[in-house]
């Protein structure tokens, strides 16, 4: 039986599509969710994908937070499932406070958009298996709320812990604090981070490489060994 990943959709996400074609390209079946069912259709792992939910008012995530589908996918990654939040769902993830943090707007006030080099800190969660630690991988970064900040504690305990999950290389594009792209929760399935994987599984787009594919292969690793 083939695993099965969610992907919701919310009023103002764009990248649903891509996700779910992502998701496809690493053999997993792609179910869409729709952000005010609370049934999940019993998926094995949810990713919540790029996008300007709501309009990003009030604050990117903030009334995405709110939606019926996310008392769900709260619960179940409290017990344990796969949940990736790329870009605006990162955001998401944080206002929930699956992740910690909050992410603000860029430090230079713009929106961006390039491709982006990461290095790999932590390759022992849900989503990154397929990597090793200290890989760089290129894929690409839109966003302008990608300012990702904590107080000391916060970051001290993430670097602690092997919780930076991704760091910015060559440029830190929004100011984030100690260049993170990306973090997980304690238990590594709960993973977050600003780039978009989902546009560098073909090499006829995005980066023209296929280095985010890994993160869709690494979650087909977990859901078969579990």
């Amino acid at each position: 039986m083939t695993a099965r990943v969610g992907v919701i959709t919310f009023p103002g996400t764009l990248d649903d599509r891509d996700t779910q074609r992502a998701v496809r390209a690493a053999g997993l079946e792609a179910v869409p969710l729709w952000h005010r069912d609370k049934d999940l259709k019993q998926v094995d792992a949810v990713i919540l994908p790029g996008g300007f939910s709501y309009g990003d008012y009030l604050r990117a995530g903030a009334i995405s937070r709110f939606s019926p589908v996310m008392d769900s996918v709260i619960d179940q990654a409290k017990a344990g499932m796969p949940v990736l939040g790329i870009c605006n769902g990162f955001q998401v993830l944080t206002e929930t406070h699956l992740l910690p943090g909050a992410m603000l707007r860029n430090n230079h006030l713009h929106f961006i958009c390039r491709d982006q080099k990461l290095r790999v800190e932590n390759a022992e969660t849900a989503w990154t298996r397929s990597y090793e630690r200290g890989q760089e991988i290129n894929i690409p970064l839109k966003n302008i709320d990608g300012r990702y900040v904590a107080d000391e504690r916060v970051l001290d305990e993430l670097e602690a812990e092997g919780r930076v999950v991704f760091r910015y290389q060559e440029l830190n594009p929004n100011g984030s604090l100690r260049d993170i792209a990306g973090i997980c929760n304690p238990a590594g399935n709960v993973v977050g981070l600003m780039p978009h994987p989902e546009h560098a599984v073909e090499p006829l787009i995005g980066t023209g490489r296929t280095d985010g594919l890994g993160f869709f292969t690494s979650i087909l690793k977990r859901l078969v060994s579990a």
